[in-house]
């Protein structure tokens, strides 16, 4: 079983004060490193699609980061950020959806990389009706972070995370589909990826300095 710990926490109407409140409280508990027993609530039921077999390869290469990808998955640069090497786009050809992934070194500016995330969430509020949070704690593999799953039929981006091992690593995930946002028919596959972006952060490690070239 992974070390991380989940907490749920769903509100009707999420407002910027409660997700500043997931920061401080994550800032917190980075601090305060404890071990306590792991909870994941469990998934939604939706209608039976045609959906592949879910298998996993590893992602292991050069990169500060690894974890484990679906096969039905494509890796590529973010050709929006050159100057990124770490940045990248794990792509879901069959559902035109990818999954944004950007990395940057923590240099006594977590606090700065926090609130990018704060603000990234906090605009996709007014189309939004709900956002479950979900926190990340897992010691063994010093990984922490926020999940956010986002509801509504007109939020562009349904799910994004941020993890960090807060001294030395931070790293950034948004999902986002290449069709107009309409999340209510989107929903079984919305839930089908987020498994395998679950899966990608219970299998995610950083890599020890002495590796990275």
């Amino acid at each position: 079983m992974p070390a991380h710990r989940i907490l749920r926490r769903k509100t009707n109407r999420c407002t910027p004060l409660l997700l500043k409140t997931g920061f401080f409280i994550l800032f917190l508990s980075v601090i305060l490193i404890s071990c306590e027993q792991s909870y994941t609530p469990k998934p939604k039921g939706y209608f039976r699609i045609d959906l592949p077999e879910k298998q996993y390869v590893p992602f292991d290469s050069t990169f500060p980061y690894r974890f484990e990808r679906p096969v039905y998955t494509t890796i590529t640069p973010d050709p929006y950020s050159p100057g990124e090497p770490y940045w990248i786009n794990l792509n879901f050809p069959a559902f035109k959806a990818t999954l944004h992934i950007s990395y940057k070194p923590v240099k006594n500016n977590l606090s700065t990389y926090l609130e990018d995330s704060y603000t990234m969430v906090t605009k996709h509020i007014p189309k939004a009706d709900a956002i479950n949070t979900y926190q990340v704690m897992d010691t063994a593999r010093k990984v922490y972070g926020l999940i956010y799953r986002l509801e509504g039929s007109g939020a562009a981006s349904p799910y994004q995370f941020f993890l960090t091992d807060s001294t030395a690593n931070f790293l950034r995930g948004s999902l986002y589909f290449n069709t107009v946002p309409n999340n209510d028919s989107l929903e079984p596959v919305i839930d089908f990826i987020t498994k395998d972006i679950d899966h990608l952060i219970d299998t995610f490690h950083w890599k020890p300095l002495r590796n990275r070239d």
